[in-house]
């Protein structure tokens, strides 16, 4: 077994004091790998990345990252401790340049020139643009960016929120072979995403949450055959 990167315990979390949308959820992600993380709308499934990266208070349990407690830390501390966090829809700065994008990523990043030259390497797209304003980009175009400016801190693990939001079937092709492809280099993911037949699909392991609890759990594609799930969840998504 991989060593483990991320492991929540018991977490309850929520946006109004004493209303929990989280009602306990556990999760492990190892080491290199793809974790999706589905289940119906108000499931807490954004949320518990939220909690995860400090945006959220986390008011009950603990999670761990390589073995160590980092539970409520700032969102500034948990991105030093190798997590990346690209949120849903609207994460990119419409206004800035492609650059400017990758120079707010950088912020943390001793040698930020060296580091973004690294990602124009492995994103020629980006080189080719990137004097261009980001809101001028496709969508698909602005999901790869954000992406990008994500891994400019080397991450050991990269949490996407609904990457494939609002996007054309030839984007979302785009974007999870991007992600396919960071996961290649030795990234692990954890991937919260509401087309759960392609999450599961693409997926190591899997967690159904459902009104803030874990549901089920397993392989991708054991879930994505599970007779339950299929009824209850992949019907719906």
């Amino acid at each position: 077994m991989n060593k483990t990167i991320l492991e929540c315990n018991g977490i309850a979390a929520g946006y109004v004091k004493g209303l929990n949308i989280l009602q306990g959820v556990d999760l492990v992600v190892h080491e290199g790998e793809i974790v999706s993380i589905i289940g119906p709308n108000g499931a807490g499934k954004s949320t518990l990345l939220k909690a995860i990266m400090g945006l959220i208070k986390v008011s009950a349990g603990r999670f761990y990252i390589n073995g160590i407690e980092k539970t409520n830390l700032s969102t500034h501390k948990i991105v030093t401790e190798g997590i990346g966090y690209v949120p849903q829809v609207a994460n990119v700065f419409p206004s800035l340049t492609i650059e400017e994008n990758l120079e707010i990523g950088a912020w943390s990043v001793n040698n930020k020139k060296e580091s973004i030259k690294n990602i124009y390497t492995n994103f020629p797209m980006l080189s080719e643009r990137k004097k261009d304003k980001a809101g001028n980009l496709s969508g698909g175009q602005r999901q790869i960016l954000a992406l990008a400016r994500a891994l400019i801190t080397s991450p050991s693990l990269l949490l996407l929120d609904e990457p494939s939001a609002g996007l054309s079937p030839v984007a979302i092709n785009e974007v999870f072979d991007s992600i396919k492809e960071i996961n290649d280099s030795g990234v692990s993911i954890l991937l919260v995403e509401q087309n759960a037949k392609r999450a599961l699909a693409f997926s190591d392991r899997g967690y159904v949450l459902d009104q803030g609890r874990n549901a089920y759990q397993g392989k991708g594609e054991e879930l994505l055959n599970d007779p339950r799930v299929i009824d209850l969840y992949l019907g719906k998504l």
